[in-house]
């Protein structure tokens, strides 16, 4: 059998070869021709069969994608926010707390203006931590007003600065490489997140599921369900990023269902995606 097909959609040319073995019998009898047949549309059907589940694994991965570095950003930017707070009233810095705080105030009342110009003097000053956390939540504003390039450069600046506290320097870190995860080479995906997605590690969960897309996007599913099996079973993970990943571990064929009650629960939630699109 002699074909060239594009993984997807191309027309197939098939020409059997001039086998005498298949020639009829005197009998008539033409089971080894179907035989040949059957084998050949098996074939033929199992290919098609998983160039439509790649390309549907590629379009999970964009769909998903955009869903998780959303995600990512609410979740981190929250903690952006405890770890500064927490780090003002552990210091004694009342004022530059007070002025933090402050910030937040406005940020959850949607005044973006004019958090901005309250966070504009700690973003200045001070290479004690109150510099990055600011900073984490300029670049968070600029996100949220749709300047992701802005946002993106302050994550990758933050991430660089020595001066930074690391865990300020790692979530930063996280949030550059999602913002840019579309165009970002898998392969720099899985070298920046492979250090943070382990077990036990603050940012497992949002670290893992950016290995894992970046693991589809290579087109290495064996290497990505794992990952997502091994977020959804870790009880220190927020509830959603565990359903999303038992998801996406089910999809690939990795069991990561150790509770009914859990799986009905992701059931409910399977169109979440779809609805926030």
């Amino acid at each position: 059998m002699k074909w060239q097909a594009h993984p997807l959609n191309t027309a197939i040319r098939i020409s059997l070869p001039k086998d005498p073995d298949l020639a009829l019998r005197p009998d008539n009898s033409k089971t080894p021709a179907i035989s040949r047949e059957d084998a050949q549309q098996e074939g033929f059907l199992r290919e098609v069969d998983e160039a439509l589940r790649e390309q549907e694994a590629l379009d999970l991965v964009k769909r998903w994608g955009k869903l998780i570095g959303w995600a990512v950003f609410l979740g981190l930017g929250a903690l952006a926010a405890w770890l500064g707070w927490n780090y003002y009233r552990d210091q004694g810095r009342e004022q530059r707390s007070e002025e933090y705080v402050k910030a937040l105030d406005q940020l959850e009342a949607g005044r973006l203006d004019e958090a901005s110009k309250l966070l504009a003097p700690l973003a200045k000053e001070g290479g004690d931590g109150s510099q990055a956390a600011a900073r984490l939540l300029q670049a968070g504003i600029a996100l949220e007003q749709g300047k992701a390039d802005a946002a993106t450069k302050i994550f990758a600046e933050v991430a660089a600065d020595d001066s930074a506290p690391q865990a300020y320097r790692d979530l930063a870190r996280i949030r550059e490489v999602a913002l840019r995860f579309d165009s970002m080479p898998a392969d720099q995906v899985v070298a920046a997140m492979k250090p943070f997605a382990q077990p036990g590690n603050p940012w497992f969960g949002s670290a893992g599921e950016l290995l894992g897309l970046a693991y589809m996007k290579q087109g290495k599913n064996d290497l990505a369900g794992p990952v997502f099996a091994s977020i959804a079973r870790d009880k220190a993970v927020p509830d959603t990023l565990r359903r999303r990943a038992r998801q996406m571990a089910g999809y690939l064929g990795v069991d990561a269902v150790d509770d009914v009650n859990e799986a009905v629960k992701d059931v409910t939630a399977a169109n979440a995606p779809e609805q926030g699109q």
